[in-house]
């Protein structure tokens, strides 16, 4: 769920790196990223639909009454929000649903535009599109906290549901909104990273509900230890980069798993980090420049913080290392003076190292906080149930990049210490079960598009992971193209030509796929509670022709 300029964290976070909007939980773990956020040259501004109509802004916060549990409908509903807009509709054409997955969906209101693959989709198809904030995350809570007993209600299988209930009973804010349910309109889900996953998911979990899905990125696999998330990196970053590092690693796992105390200390303040007493903690933390990989985009190039610590490595007085690195000398003097001159500052602002960087202070604030609207914690919920996701180092024998004394019940620890009674010493994400239910690579299901990038870290999670070999069909096609993470929901002039390559595959599949599709008439709507858009009746929404000051602005574009 990781990642790139697109993710909203909890304000309450107490350590700096959990603000930045890369993926990160805490300064040894990292979620999947959500898909980058578009920014909106003026998102005050009306739109103006392909009639002349004009519409509300695209940031303008709308309201759907979901149900709190979908297994017990009697604990009545809580107020999800979701942003929408009809500017490219025609009669007849799809409503694309999205969701960014695992954090605050404010900011995410470019995704109805056609900067986004989504707003292609709509252009193409005369469609309408929806961002729907899922359940947990943002200002959308069934229950007012985060603690385990809240949680107990946040599921994948939940949020597939929240899903189907929205499609089938939203009364969507324009002409005909209440009238547009599956069987009556042809829906389309799209998602990146863990709502990638999501898309895939509900459409195994719900066979028929939505007409098409695009799927970017899609980390379809639950993993427990996910040390191939560091591969896609190791494989297509700097040769001499990659040498170096490796070499700092091996030494730093033969230290610490050592008995000279002295060296032990040398290699700690090294970083700056002489003061934390747990060592996976210090050779775990260093991990985080790997990370930042995953911030990376196409059009990123060498400027990007993760090239930026590369340089400080293998460039020495104007001259470039060559392939294989200065060696172990240089690169560890290197690594550590950036560290300590740079890094620290980027990733813990003026926060102590063990504040930080260290994993087993029950009493932290990363662990303690059940306040609402803190995405890592109801993400962390998820990882420890049902994904894992877990990013460690190689097994023995296999290059790595990253250190081999951090290994799953390292990350499992800090499950027990973040939802203390929800799990015992022996607990695993349950990621077979997960696996059975919603296909994982085994998914084979008709008039799904996956859009994959070859340097993706999260690669090796989905239906391109190496050495899965699912095969690209006309009713499950898949793309694959030299991008990053959902390097494909963007649109833009300079776009890499093999990213341009499958967004028009996907394009071209969306067309075919709806051209077969026929109306039902049977939509499943529940007529109670009425799911309307707070605060607007069905006859003023379908009488737009000027901006209105009625309408509750949400958080603007960035």
């Amino acid at each position: 769920m990781l990642l790139q300029q697109l993710l909203a964290f909890a304000a309450s976070l107490s350590v700096a790196y959990a603000r930045l909007p890369d993926g990160r939980l805490n300064g040894n773990f990292r979620r999947p990223a959500t898909a980058p956020i578009v920014p909106l040259p003026n998102p005050d501004a009306p739109v103006i639909s392909r009639n002349g109509t004009v519409l509300p802004p695209y940031t303008t916060v709308f309201f759907f009454d979901q149900l709190i549990d979908h297994n017990n409908p009697s604990l009545g509903t809580f107020k999800q929000r979701f942003w929408h807009t009809w500017e490219f509709y025609e009669e007849g054409g799809p409503i694309i649903l999205n969701t960014p997955g695992e954090t605050n969906a404010d900011g995410f209101s470019g995704y109805l535009t056609n900067r986004t693959i989504n707003g292609q989709i709509a252009q193409q198809q005369n469609g309408s599109t929806i961002v729907l904030e899922h359940r947990f995350y943002g200002l959308s809570n069934p229950l007012p906290d985060l603690t385990v007993n809240s949680l107990r209600l946040h599921t994948l299988q939940q949020a597939i549901d929240d899903l189907e209930y929205f499609a089938k009973n939203v009364n969507l804010p324009m002409p005909n909104g209440d009238n547009l349910a599956p069987g009556k309109a042809p829906w389309i889900l799209v998602g990146g990273s863990y709502s990638g996953a999501l898309t895939s998911w509900t459409m195994v979990n719900k066979p028929g509900l939505f007409a098409a899905g695009y799927a970017s990125s899609a980390v379809v696999e639950a993993i427990l230890d996910f040390w191939e998330y560091f591969e896609p990196i190791r494989l297509n970053m700097p040769a001499n980069c990659s040498a170096d590092v490796q070499a700092v690693i091996e030494h730093v796992d033969k230290t610490f798993s050592g008995n000279n105390q002295t060296a032990i200390q040398q290699l700690k303040e090294n970083w700056g980090l002489g003061n934390m007493t747990h060592l996976d903690d210090v050779a775990g933390a260093l991990r985080n420049n790997m990370w930042d990989w995953q911030s990376l985009q196409v059009t990123t190039g060498p400027g990007g913080q993760f090239f930026k610590f590369c340089d400080a490595l293998e460039v020495k007085d104007g001259v470039s290392a060559p392939a294989s690195g200065f060696g172990l000398d240089h690169a560890l003097a290197a690594w550590g003076a950036y560290w300590r001159n740079t890094y620290y500052r980027e990733i813990c602002g003026t926060d102590d190292a063990v504040d930080c960087l260290g994993t087993y202070d029950a009493t932290a604030d990363f662990y303690t906080n059940t306040t609402i609207d803190n995405a890592s914690r109801s993400w962390m919920w998820i990882v420890c149930n049902e994904v894992g996701y877990l990013q460690e180092g190689a097994p023995v024998g296999h290059p790595s990049l990253v250190t081999r004394l951090v290994q799953p019940p390292y990350d499992l620890r800090q499950c027990r210490l973040m939802f203390p009674g929800a799990f015992s010493t022996s607990s695993v994400p349950n990621t077979l079960a997960t696996n059975v239910k919603f296909h994982g690579w085994n998914v084979r299901i008709k008039n799904l598009f996956f859009a994959n990038g070859i340097r993706d870290p999260w690669k090796d999670a989905t239906v391109s992971a190496a050495g899965i070999n699912v095969p690209s069909t006309e009713s499950q096609p898949i793309g694959l193209g030299d991008g990053f993470h959902c390097s494909d929901l963007l649109t833009s002039s300079n776009i890499d030509p093999t990213i341009l390559a499958v967004q028009n595959q996907g394009l071209a599949a969306m067309k075919k796929f709806l051209a077969s599709w026929k109306p039902s008439g049977k939509t499943g709507r529940v007529t109670t509670p009425k799911a309307t858009p707070q605060g607007l009746s069905s006859s003023f929404v379908s009488s737009f022709v000027k901006p209105v000051n009625v309408w509750f602005k949400g958080a603007k574009g960035v």
